[in-house]
């Protein structure tokens, strides 16, 4: 005889057909079926007690037993968005410090907050300066060569203190930084052209 499954196991197996990394309490009720939103919140709070459910903030949750990418976390929760800055630099070696932050570009408000213990900073650029990225295992990246020219967009603007001495250009592409400063304000051409 089948021993029927817990509410929370069957709502882990339900959530895990979906391949989504972070679920609003709206989606939520739609896939629950929950009629009642209060009813919801106080399942949704219970499970995040029994440890089912983390809540990564106010009105969002992930189910705990999948491993979620703070990044990919980020650049989903503020549109739009992709990881550059410091961020990129470090991760293809240009930049030998770790960053305890995790830094983005967008479009929208500069912002600062904290997801799952992790620092998220998102740095305004302007909209004719948002592209040279792709879209790697879910995560929207800077291409290293477009993370370098954004950072020196800050730099210069007062907004971001970076080692410029100390960075690696070896790894980039010669050819994508001549394309893609060339959409960038002088001073930020005349300080590539400093380094280099």
């Amino acid at each position: 005889m089948d021993r029927v499954k817990p509410p929370d196991i069957r709502l882990v197996e339900k959530l895990g057909r979906f391949d989504k990394p972070y679920w609003s309490v709206a989606d939520l009720q739609k896939i629950l079926g929950y009629k009642s939103r209060r009813t919801l919140l106080v399942t949704l709070h219970r499970l995040a007690a029994q440890g089912v459910l983390k809540r990564i903030r106010r009105g969002i949750y992930r189910v705990s037993m999948r491993s979620a990418d703070t990044a990919v976390l980020a650049n989903l929760l503020y549109r739009p968005s992709y990881l550059s800055f410091e961020s990129v630099l470090a991760r293809y070696g240009i930049l030998s410090q770790i960053p305890y932050t995790v830094t983005l570009a967008t479009t929208r408000r500069s912002k600062k907050t904290t997801l799952e213990g992790t620092a998220v900073e998102y740095r305004q650029l302007r909209p004719d300066l948002f592209f040279g990225y792709r879209i790697e295992k879910g995560l929207e990246i800077a291409e290293p060569e477009k993370a370098l020219l954004d950072a020196l967009y800050l730099v210069k603007r007062g907004r971001l203190s970076l080692p410029l001495e100390e960075l690696n250009l070896s790894v980039l592409s010669s050819g994508k930084l001549k394309s893609y400063k060339a959409r960038f304000p002088g001073y930020v051409q005349d300080a590539l052209a400093a380094l280099q």
